[in-house]
């Protein structure tokens, strides 16, 4: 019998605290249990496995990711909402590395999966701010990977501490957005 109280949200809850506390290659159900006062062969009364519990945390994190993104851009366009964009992805990153690496790369079980639907809005809400500096249809997959290439990098580093050679890296942030702003600007003139 499950123990009372426990879902599997809350195992999935716990195991993305737990992969943002020991990374998420080092996500195992065995510390899970343990974190969460029940014995191993416990958790499969709410979970399938680790993959199971991968898959969850993945899809909980872009459900978080989604909805910081979309509040942190409500209202704004254009330079704003990719600064918006830029500064909610990257916080997030840095917040949650665990849970935001459950992310990479996480295969999407069919139409109905949360993960799919999240992972949807957060690309939309990207095409949202290329739409703002006229990128043309055929150009956004393009402008889309270099935005998301460029926000995960800085972000990554930013959660690994990469940046210990300056201090200056909430500078070197906003140099960013400013050259992605005005290379963007230019795209959709030409």
């Amino acid at each position: 019998m499950p123990r009372v109280g426990l879902s599997k949200t809350d195992v999935v809850a716990a195991g993305a605290a737990l992969a943002d506390d020991v990374g998420f290659a080092n996500l195992a159900l065995s510390p899970l249990a343990q974190r969460l006062g029940v014995r191993t062969p416990s958790l499969y009364k709410h979970i399938d496995g680790l993959a199971d519990l991968q898959h969850g945390v993945a899809a909980l994190a872009m459900n978080e990711l989604d909805q910081r993104v979309r509040d942190a851009m409500h209202g704004r366009s254009g330079s704003a909402a990719l600064a918006a964009f830029a500064d909610a992805f990257r916080h997030y990153v840095v917040e949650h590395p665990g849970r935001y690496a459950a992310t990479v790369g996480a295969v999407f079980t069919g139409p109905d999966d949360p993960l799919l639907q999240s992972s949807s809005r957060v690309m939309e809400s990207i095409q949202v701010v290329l739409r703002g500096y006229g990128i043309p249809e055929s150009e956004m997959v393009h402008a889309v990977r270099t935005l998301r290439c460029t926000f995960h990098g800085f972000a990554s580093l930013q959660a690994a501490d990469g940046f210990q050679w300056s201090d200056d890296a909430e500078h070197s942030f906003d140099w960013m957005i400013r050259f992605l702003d005005r290379g963007f600007s230019d795209a959709a003139s030409d």
